[in-house]
């Protein structure tokens, strides 16, 4: 199995992994869903816009709308790059949700003071499973899509970094408005993981294109001086064993060449 047929292989698996995940998610969670539909299909926002199952479900009624926009956003580029327009909707329209869902405000808002919590992985026993998995789902959507579009941010310890904050500036936000939640550094850290997990996953689709800007800077588009070589150097595999440019193997440069 060749270099392409392997990476097209890792991606047929994600892409499936992921339609059978939520197909899991929605069946088990239906009937939550289904009860706030009357409410939002009403248009009313108490009862819809300000409860978790009315959140998630306003999420999947618009996906065809997102998808629309993706589309139209790839007719619109000279290139049709449709990549760069999946991960633009696909950052903002995965995490604006969950992000709205962790500033919903408690019963107590505005009443008693924030509440914070610094001692790591002290939080975690009292999340339970379900809030450990939407922790890592809340900038999960920007971890797998932000490598696909920006270049500088296309390593697994940036996207690390990137999640941090982004988290941190949240907690921040529920401590200052006093939303009656608490602003606990486990919320941080597993928010970070699940950004830095989504940017694994999400890895055969950005470092194709990362290792092709490398190679492109690293030698100029030079074809004497070979692709595959190119992108072994831009990886970094090579290790110790230098290899040279063109002009210093005793090539001709392409300037050179008739």
């Amino acid at each position: 199995m060749n270099h392409s047929t392997a990476h097209r292989t890792a991606r047929i698996v994600l892409v499936s992994l992921a339609i059978l995940g939520l197909a899991a998610v929605l069946f088990a969670g239906r009937r939550l869903l289904l009860m706030s539909a009357p409410t939002c299909l009403a248009g009313r926002w108490h009862g819809c816009y300000d409860t978790e199952n009315g959140v998630l479900l306003m999420t999947l009624v618009g996906l065809p709308p997102a998808a629309l926009v993706v589309w139209a956003l790839t007719r619109l580029r000279v290139a049709s790059d449709w990549r760069t327009s999946l991960a633009e909707v696909g950052m903002v329209y995965g995490t604006v949700p969950f992000v709205w869902l962790t500033l919903m405000p408690g019963p107590g808002a505005g009443l008693v003071p924030g509440r914070v919590s610094l001692v790591p992985l002290q939080d975690l026993a009292t999340m339970g499973p379900i809030g450990i998995g939407g922790n890592l789902l809340i900038f999960a959507a920007l971890g797998f899509f932000v490598p696909m579009r920006f270049a500088a941010l296309a390593s697994v310890p940036r996207i690390l970094a990137l999640g941090a904050s982004c988290s941190t500036l949240v907690e921040i936000t529920q401590y200052v408005l006093r939303l009656d939640r608490v602003s606990s550094v486990d919320d941080v850290l597993v928010n970070a993981a699940g950004a830095a997990l989504a940017a694994l996953a999400s890895r055969p689709w950005w470092r194709d294109r990362l290792d092709t800007r490398r190679l492109q800077q690293y030698d100029g588009g030079d074809k004497t001086y070979g692709r595959a070589a190119g992108v072994a150097h831009a990886r970094g595999v090579l290790g110790q064993q230098h290899v040279p440019r063109p002009e210093r193997a005793g090539l001709p440069r392409r300037g050179d060449l008739g």
